[in-house]
């Protein structure tokens, strides 16, 4: 319901004299209103950014410290943190490892450069030649592909290959480490096909590849069949009880490897490797951790 009431007030946008039916109205149009709020919302992005930059020009200048820990080491001589940290363990950085903090005297690190051996020109290193190769035909024997499946993988994956006498030849290298890669867990050892789960739980084609890429099932491919892990299958199902998961306690984890625990969460955090809080105790993955910091095998 509009007011009968009539105030002469100055639009606070435009400035023109106008007839107001309201003492709250500030504005003599639509068009001034939205005007007037755009600017607000300007000025309020203006003040956030002047308010974020004069906090992070108030940071302290790293510059004039006389000790750092790795993350600021790392910023002075801009490099990445796993860089510092591999100099260090590797003790090409001198550093000193207190309870919970680790310190690098800003004198050791400018004697790394007066120290230094003399540069070196980096000699590219030459690409060994390719010398063995796979034609389609054994591909697909040794595989259980198809000939089209191979050469849009090859396209798409950059795989060398050659031309003799109208024949197709594929690096055996490339081909090789390609299936490494995609080949499944070796642990894995028993599998489901689909047939086999359409008749233990009575599922259709579309539900059974709804419920595998849901459940993030481990798959392998043989020709033209798929089989899909039975443990992974069986524990979603609920048919079998999940195995409870295996972890390190912080102060375990750095006994086992000889890390400080700056390195310790540096790994966790850099190779993502599960952790969870159970109390005041920090657990991380045991499985991952052992792959990763694993000594490594010549075979």
């Amino acid at each position: 319901m509009s007011s009968n009431i009539e105030i002469k007030k100055k639009c606070k946008w435009c400035g023109q004299i106008f007839i107001a039916h309201k003492t709250t109205t500030n504005y003599c149009s639509h068009r001034c209103n939205n005007a007037a709020y755009k600017e607000r919302i300007r000025q309020e992005r203006i003040a956030t950014y002047q308010k974020e930059f004069l906090m992070n020009s108030e940071e302290p200048s790293i510059e004039n410290k006389e000790f750092y820990t790795p993350p600021e080491a790392a910023k002075l001589l801009g490099i990445s943190r796993a860089s510092i940290y591999r100099y260090m363990a590797d003790n090409v950085i001198k550093a000193v490892q207190f309870k919970g903090k680790t310190l690098v005297r800003r004198k050791d690190i400018e004697l790394l450069f007066e120290n230094a051996a003399e540069y070196k020109k980096r000699v590219p290193i030459e690409k060994a030649p390719i010398t063995d190769f796979y034609t389609t035909a054994e591909v697909k024997e040794k595989y259980h592909v198809n000939e089209s499946w191979i050469f849009l993988v090859a396209k798409k994956n950059n795989i060398p290959r050659t031309f003799n006498r109208g024949k197709t030849y594929w690096s055996k290298k490339h081909m090789d480490a390609y299936f490494a890669k995609k080949a499944p867990n070796p642990d894995i050892t028993e599998w489901y096909s689909t047939q086999e789960m359409q008749d233990k739980f009575g599922m259709t084609l579309s539900a059974i590849y709804t419920f595998v890429s849901k459940n993030a099932i481990p798959k392998k491919k043989e020709g033209i069949m798929v089989y899909y892990s039975k443990k992974h299958v069986d524990i979603a199902k609920g048919v079998a009880a999940p195995e409870e998961p295996q972890y390190y306690t912080v102060a375990e984890a750095m006994e086992k490897f000889n890390l400080t625990r700056d390195q310790l969460y540096h790994y966790a955090k850099y190779h993502n490797i599960p952790k969870v809080k159970k109390g005041k105790y920090t657990l991380i993955s045991k499985p991952e951790l052992d792959k990763l910091l694993a000594a490594p095998k010549i075979e």
